[in-house]
C-alpha cells in the first residue's frame, strides 16, 4: 500500500459511510469536512505509516478531511521514535485541533507519554497557560489520561485552579479531569473540592461527573450532591 497524499486520501474515501457520517457530524459542532469514516479504520491506516514514512507523511501532506486530521493524530500517537522527536511532530499538530473529538483522541493515542512524564509535563505548561481554548482543553486531557499518579495529582489541582476560560470545551474538561481525580485520589480529590478557586459552571460540572461515575458509592454520591454551588 502506498502512503502518499493521494493514494491515502483515496483510501479514506471507499471506507467512508454515509449513515456514519450524518451519525459523527451531530456529535462534533462545526466540523463541516468529515466523510464518514469510522476511527478504527483510521487507526489502522496510522499504524501502518507510522511503521513506514511518518515523518514523511505527516509534514508533507495537506488535511482536506477531517478523517486526515484524526489519521495525523493517530500517526504521532503510534510513532516510534525519540520523545524529542514525537513532542516536535505534537507541537506541529496542536494548532489543527479545532474539536473535543480530535483533541481527546489524540491525547490518548500519545501513550508515549507514560514513559516521559517529565519532559511531556514540561512541554505542557505553555498549553495549559494558553488563551486558547483547544491548547488549554488538549494540555487538560493529556494531565487526565496520563499524569493523575502519585507523581503529579497534588500539582493538577493547582493548575485547575489556575485556567481561567469561559469556553464550555475547557470548563469540561477541567471538570471531566476533577472526576477521575476523584475516583482516583477521593480523599485527596474531595478536599480539593472544598478549598478550590474554580468557576461555578466547572465545579458544578465536576460534581455531576462525580455523581455519574460507578465507581463512586452512593453514600458520597448524596455527599457530593450536598456540595453544589448555588
Amino acid at each position: 500500500m502506498i502512503n502518499d497524499e493521494s493514494s491515502v486520501r483515496i483510501e479514506l474515501e471507499n471506507l467512508k459511510e454515509e449513515k456514519y457520517q450524518k451519525f459523527a457530524s451531530l456529535l462534533i459542532p462545526g466540523c463541516n469536512n468529515l466523510i464518514g469514516v469510522r476511527i478504527p479504520r483510521i487507526r489502522k491506516i496510522a499504524k501502518r505509516i507510522a511503521k513506514d514514512n511518518p515523518i514523511t507523511y505527516l509534514n508533507e501532506t495537506n488535511d482536506i478531511y477531517f478523517e486526515e486530521t484524526m489519521l495525523k493524530a493517530f500517526i504521532i500517537g503510534n510513532m516510534k521514535a525519540d520523545i524529542d522527536v514525537v513532542l516536535s511532530e505534537a507541537e506541529k499538530f496542536i494548532p489543527k485541533i479545532t474539536n473535543w473529538s480530535l483533541c481527546d483522541s489524540f491525547c490518548s493515542e500519545l501513550k508515549i507519554v507514560r514513559n516521559n512524564r517529565e519532559v511531556v509535563y514540561s512541554f505542557l505548561e505553555k498549553y495549559w497557560k494558553s488563551k486558547k481554548t483547544y491548547e488549554i482543553r488538549t494540555a487538560v486531557v493529556l494531565l487526565l489520561f496520563h499524569y493523575i499518579v502519585d507523581e503529579y495529582i497534588d500539582k493538577l489541582y493547582g493548575i485547575f485552579d489556575y485556567i481561567k476560560h469561559d469556553d464550555y470545551y475547557v470548563k469540561m474538561s477541567v471538570a471531566w479531569a476533577v472526576s477521575i481525580c476523584f475516583v482516583k485520589y477521593p480523599q485527596k480529590t474531595m478536599d480539593y473540592l472544598k478549598n478550590n478557586k474554580l468557576d461555578k459552571e466547572t465545579y458544578n460540572k465536576a460534581l455531576q461527573k462525580i455523581r455519574e461515575s460507578r465507581r463512586v458509592g452512593k453514600e458520597t454520591k448524596a455527599i457530593i450532591k450536598g456540595m453544589k454551588r448555588s
